[in-house]
């Protein structure tokens, strides 16, 4: 290559176009031994070490930009032998600034999957700030390459924006509210990646996969993307659900709704039925041992139900509901737990349980209330209570066979 630069020199002005093509020769074999044996050298020897940050840099194209500057930086050098126009001199210092804006890109993009990669990723997403650092890099590199081709100063051009001020507010109105309302999902901690976020007006309800600068992404559950614009988001009300995971319980909130006509008073039969229940065994014992002297100590006989105190199949079967969600094994008793019962309605009276489930994910804590409610609602009978339930037509056919 030596002897070839030296031949370059000695030959005479009409074979200039010999030096052009000797020039591009040598840039090409420059830019070959960069891309094919520099490269991949590195390449090889990154592949080697125990940390992931070489292997990014080289995945996402560093290093290949930079070979680009190689060839161009030895062209331009050699400009004042070419004796190239002004107007190749100011294009190629725009490649190379062009390339150099390029590589620093990459770098950056390479420096957000590392961070992406990390323990510190799920605490703050800082994608909308990389894909802002991103935009001025490329407004001032735009500037830049405009200046070397135009053969002006960057500050003539930088101090033309002053007076497009407005222009240019309208122009990026939604990546400055973009901009706010990142800053506040980071700062706030409204959300991150990986969250269940339910967003009614963008009928939007699942988890969070990606969170950028102008918008933001939600997978729902039946696994379609709904895309929302940052600032909107921000905007409109939403529910993060991710509260609800981080504090190990999920709130099942249901209720029974019982045929007041089967509500009644206990009668001894019943009581000594009720008493065999192990989850109540202790109840009745406390609760008869109660009424009976409340009875004895106001005088009232204890064959008369309305004058004292008595026990009711509801008020029972409340007691057991407590009791047998008490001793459930999925069941939160270190959170809400509530038995009530709720005003009377047109279709029953209402009795609601209030309590958490120990697990939180979605197909267990399904399970458990199922569970619970397939026990509760057959054993409802033992207490000779029945659950409301508006007419059907077989009602009504089993009504006409009894009135004919």
């Amino acid at each position: 290559m030596q002897k070839l630069l030296n031949y370059i020199l000695s030959v005479s002005n009409d074979q200039w176009y010999v030096v052009y093509l000797a020039v591009i020769i040598i840039s090409y074999l420059m830019y070959l031994s960069m891309r094919h044996i520099i490269l991949k050298s590195i390449s090889h020897i990154f592949k080697k070490t125990s940390t992931d940050l070489d292997d990014i840099l080289i995945e996402k194209g560093v290093f290949n930009r930079l070979s680009y500057l190689v060839p161009l930086i030895f062209i331009y050098n050699l400009k004042d032998l070419l004796a190239v126009y002004e107007i190749v001199d100011r294009v190629l210092i725009a490649l190379i600034a062009l390339i150099f804006i390029s590589s620093i890109n990459a770098f950056i993009n390479a420096l957000s999957d590392i961070y992406s990669k990390s323990r510190y990723s799920n605490r703050l997403n800082i994608k909308s700030y990389i894909q802002v650092i991103k935009l001025f890099i490329n407004i001032f590199g735009i500037i830049i390459i405009i200046a070397f081709l135009t053969g002006k100063s960057p500050v003539y051009f930088l101090s033309g924006i002053g007076a497009l001020t407005a222009v240019l507010m309208l122009v990026f109105k939604d990546t400055i509210l973009s901009l706010v309302s990142s800053v506040q999902i980071s700062s706030n901690d409204l959300f991150k990646i990986g969250d269940w976020v339910e967003a009614p007006q963008f009928d939007a309800d699942g988890d969070v996969i990606d969170i950028a600068l102008h918008s933001v992404k939600i997978q729902n559950w039946d696994k379609t993307i709904s895309i929302i614009p940052t600032h909107k988001l921000i905007d409109s009300s939403f529910k993060n659900w991710q509260g609800m995971s981080d504090s190990g319980g999920r709130r099942i909130k249901r209720s029974i709704k019982i045929d007041m006509s089967s509500i009644k008073f206990c009668n001894d039969s019943m009581i000594e039925k009720f008493k065999k229940f192990k989850v109540i065994s202790d109840y009745m014992s406390r609760k008869l041992s109660e009424v009976e002297k409340h009875n004895l100590d106001n005088n009232i006989n204890a064959e008369g139900l309305i004058n004292g105190r008595s026990l009711t199949n509801i008020g029972t079967f409340r007691a057991y509901v407590e009791g047998y969600l008490r001793n459930h094994a999925s069941i939160h008793n270190e959170m809400t737990f509530l038995v009530r019962q709720l005003s009377p309605e047109s279709d029953g009276l209402p009795i609601e349980i209030y309590v958490f489930s120990s697990d939180t994910n979605w197909v267990s804590y399904e399970a458990i209330q199922s569970n619970i409610f397939d026990h509760l609602l057959a054993i409802l009978s033992e207490f000779d209570l029945k659950v409301f339930q508006n007419p059907t037509g077989n009602d009504y056919r089993e009504s006409l066979k009894k009135v004919q």
